[in-house]
């Protein structure tokens, strides 16, 4: 997705010349995603503890923190990262790192999201880090969530890409059925998430079902428990009721969505 920002082109009475306008500058996805992720660093201050989210969007604020601390904007930041691939980021940029044992309440969490629905639930995990994200982040004063305007949709899997649910390997056949099945009047669709021929494994040693629905679930909390008392599920991607700020960056600039009272 590439978005155009049209220059604001100033003529003058003083000439009757056609100045042409000089092409529109052309924003990508990825710059979408980095005007939103700094926007959300705004809210870090010195002295925090900040969860530290995965995945494209989230790696544009790891590094802006990184930078505010090297430039001495930020001080004594204490960071818990929700995957090895963040956690490894973190540390290239020298953020000091600790766990939730250590720091059990996160001051802040921001993290990108794959889908925001109108009630700013979100569904989240694509990257197959949704366990450790839903820990840390449901640990946090404060989430904030930074997506670009594609992840805008009407219904919890209105985007008709996964819904991820981590799943213990024993079995992993049989919960994947016990999941379809669940959800078969929504059409749904199971697979589990391979890399390559062998199937993906996500940092805490389980796999990933992506679910993709044809219609909606109906009550996503309802079908947040059915899920949960699936023996062999381990957790969802539907991180309800989470969000405390949604930024979104798209055409018009950036929005900023609160919960309860959103506001521009």
């Amino acid at each position: 997705m590439a978005l155009a920002y049209d220059p604001l082109v100033i003529s003058s009475d003083q000439s009757s010349m056609e100045v042409a306008s000089p092409p529109p500058v052309i924003l990508t996805q990825d710059e979408l995603k980095r005007i939103a992720a700094y926007k959300a660093v705004e809210f870090v201050e010195s002295g925090m503890v900040i969860g530290l989210g995965t995945g494209s969007t989230a790696k544009h604020a790891v590094d802006r923190i990184g930078e505010l601390l090297r430039q001495g904007k930020l001080k004594n930041i204490v960071g818990i990262p929700t995957s090895k691939e963040t956690q490894e980021q973190a540390l290239s940029l020298k953020i000091p790192l600790s766990d939730l044992d250590a720091h059990p309440v996160v001051d802040l969490s921001i993290d990108g999201a794959d889908e925001v629905d109108p009630d700013l639930n979100l569904v989240k995990g694509r990257g197959g880090s949704l366990l450790r994200e839903k820990m840390i982040e449901g640990a946090s004063k404060k989430f904030v969530v930074i997506v670009d305007e594609s992840k805008l949709v009407k219904h919890i899997g209105g985007s008709k890409l996964a819904m991820p649910v981590e799943i213990v390997p024993f079995c992993w056949k049989f919960t994947e059925e016990k999941l379809r099945k669940l959800f078969e009047g929504s059409g749904c669709v199971a697979k589990l998430r391979r890399r390559g021929r062998e199937a993906f494994v996500t940092d805490n040693g389980n796999y990933i079902v992506e679910m993709y629905m044809e219609k909606e679930m109906g009550d996503v909390r309802a079908a947040s428990d059915a899920i949960l008392r699936l023996p062999g599920v381990v957790e969802h991607g539907m991180f309800l009721d989470m969000a405390s700020t949604v930024i979104v960056a798209g055409e018009s600039g950036t929005r900023m969505f609160q919960e309860e009272k959103r506001s521009n």
